[in-house]
């Protein structure tokens, strides 16, 4: 079936999402098949005209007929779940001014998804508990010295057993982990601690130098020093350590340059070397780009089956950040973490490997995670269906299964 504008324009004029994502937007949008074509104009944020054109598209979408109909499948097939990934394939063609791009890209994204069949799944939602319940974690402020700066580190524990250190995404904080906080499968045995990086959550920027006048990059010394200094603080015994994307590339540079501090790491989403290219993260920090870009972008990381509550939840917290933080973090994600000829010196009798990858992650793909397992003599790996680049915060449920058998691997070594 061809889509058709003024349905489109009826069903987007009735969407509280859309409209909120496409506020004060006055321009055109085309999306062009091979057999179709459509146009929305909007004025002031409201669409007020659709057809089969429009006369000065400020953004056209072109793409052959076969991928139109991936991207607006019910269930989009891996790395067609969203326009950014497909123009980044060079299977569709971007006709738009990058900043303006950018700024409607929430907007142009739910454009797409209203084109799809309805989702059959009902919405997510967590039990209810008594007013007054207490979640299971507990907050604290920890000093630590990293490069002769002090600095007030914030972290959430709870559990018993062998301690594990959870370190977040890039520009996150560690309430992703929120939900493994909550399963005793996992607290019975392990003594979980979730801790935001400098300049990240409420791990707020040192008193002493002028940070704001310098240009955020992380670096891998830097990043290392944080957990390290946190096993050494808090008197833990060969913790360990489990991160996801940066903290999933971490976990690996952990295993290479600090083995005598961690039994074992579990890296999620993560890889030798990620490549990127500075130039395409412009938008990332603009002026005249809100968070709200990149908390769209990160769902096209996410699998399009996870639960919609979640998947929001995740982009949320994104949207929420020091705006310098996610593309600074990326200097270490991107740039300055390479472990090609190196990974072959972990030793895996003193730190054991597990990597783990979600099938949906377009950035820590799967491959990626199954070269640095064939790097990485005596490590694991596994692929995790129907799962993006966020496992523990956007289907928790879904990566329990694949997260308990590793700890149970983990708790044996241990006995």
């Amino acid at each position: 079936m061809k889509p058709d504008a003024h349905l489109l324009a009826a069903a987007a004029t009735s969407d509280g999402e859309f409209m909120l994502a496409a506020r004060h937007w006055s321009g055109a949008v085309c999306l062009r098949g091979e057999s179709w074509k459509l146009a929305l104009v909007l004025e002031g944020g409201k669409i007020s005209g659709a057809g089969a054109d429009a006369a000065q598209p400020t953004i056209t979408l072109t793409a052959s007929d076969e991928i139109w109909s991936r991207l607006l499948a019910a269930k989009p097939p891996r790395f067609y779940n969203d326009v950014a990934l497909v123009i980044a394939m060079g299977e569709m063609t971007l006709e738009a001014d990058p900043v303006h791009f950018a700024q409607y890209y929430p907007a142009l994204m739910r454009l797409v998804e209203l084109l799809r069949p309805a989702a059959a799944e009902p919405a997510k939602r967590e039990e209810a508990r008594p007013s007054g319940t207490f979640d299971a974690p507990i907050g604290r402020y920890i000093h630590l010295s990293i490069e002769g700066q002090d600095h007030r580190i914030y972290f959430e524990e709870a559990g018993q057993g062998i301690p594990l250190l959870l370190q977040h995404t890039a520009g996150c904080h560690g309430s992703q982990w929120r939900h493994l906080f909550e399963c005793r499968e996992i607290t019975d045995h392990f003594r979980l601690f979730a801790y935001d990086l400098p300049f990240h959550g409420k791990s707020l920027p040192p008193v002493g130098p002028s940070w704001w006048s310098e240009t955020y990059a992380l670096t891998g010394a830097f990043l290392r020093a944080v957990p390290v200094g946190l096993a050494q603080a808090l008197g833990l015994d060969r913790p360990v350590f489990m991160g996801c994307s940066v903290g999933g590339l971490l976990a690996l540079d952990l295993a290479l340059h600090h083995p005598q501090v961690f039994s074992a790491v579990i890296s999620l989403e993560g890889a030798l070397k990620v490549e990127g290219d500075p130039a395409s993260l412009e938008a990332m920090w603009h002026p005249q780009v809100s968070n709200e870009y990149k908390a769209r972008l990160m769902n096209a990381l996410m699998c399009p089956t996870s639960p919609e509550a979640y998947r929001k939840e995740t982009s949320y917290v994104y949207a929420s950040g020091w705006p310098p933080a996610f593309r600074g973090d990326l200097h270490y994600y991107t740039a300055d973490c390479d472990l090609r000829g190196l990974a072959q010196k972990i030793d895996t009798s003193r730190t054991a490997v597990h990597i783990l990858s979600g099938e949906y992650d377009a950035s820590g793909t799967a491959e990626l995670g199954q070269e640095a397992h064939a790097a990485i003599a005596g490590s694991s790996w596994a692929m995790m269906p129907d799962m993006g680049h966020f496992p523990m915060s956007e289907n928790p449920e879904a990566f329990l299964k694949h997260l308990l058998p590793v700890l149970d691997q983990i708790k044996a070594a241990k006995a």
